[in-house]
């Protein structure tokens, strides 16, 4: 893809081999660069599309020296058709809420290292909105900072299994204050 600056839906049709050579060549993200912004996201496993969840957006804000985030149901069709948020497009639902940080090497979620993670459990989260989670997310190309590549995983205890792989664009401003 020399020249050529990739998109989300290129991502979306590569392997998962593919996915894991780009994510392991990823640099860190400069959280800086995602606060105040709203980034279309797409899981890239088929189940995700039974599920009803092939399509979602992610958030990003700042509160006092943290960084956090949120997550946007979305309604489902094709990945060509536009993300719509749940319930209007003016006024989604914000819910599934993570802290994001730098993955620190000896620390309990260095499952990935040079990435950050988004952190569910830090969240206050119920269950199904998803305390489970860990995601950990790394920059695709260090001169393009609106796609990000991201490998989800789901806690168990201290395990973290079934990693997956979803992709994020950035696609519109966030608001300044988000309620929680």
């Amino acid at each position: 893809m020399k020249g050529k600056k990739r998109t989300l839906e290129d991502l979306a049709g590569l392997s998962d081999n593919e996915l894991e050579e780009i994510f392991r060549n990823g640099k860190i993200p400069d959280p800086e660069k995602l606060v105040g912004w709203e980034f279309r996201g797409y899981n890239v496993p088929f189940i995700t599309k039974l599920l009803g969840i092939k399509k979602f957006k992610k958030g990003f804000y700042k509160k006092k020296d943290e960084y956090w985030g949120y997550n946007i149901q979305i309604y489902q069709g094709p990945i060509e058709e536009p993300w719509r948020c749940k319930p209007v497009d003016h006024n989604p639902r914000r819910m599934g809420f993570f802290s994001v940080k730098k993955v620190i090497p000896e620390g309990p979620e260095n499952k990935e290292q040079d990435a950050l993670i988004l952190n569910y459990g830090d969240g206050k989260n119920l269950p199904w909105d998803g305390s489970f989670l860990r995601d950990y997310l790394k920059q695709v190309d260090p001169n393009n900072n609106d796609l990000y590549l991201g490998k989800a995983y789901t806690a168990i205890g201290r395990a973290r299994v079934m990693p997956s792989f979803f992709i994020i664009e950035r696609d519109r401003k966030a608001p300044t204050e988000v309620d929680r």
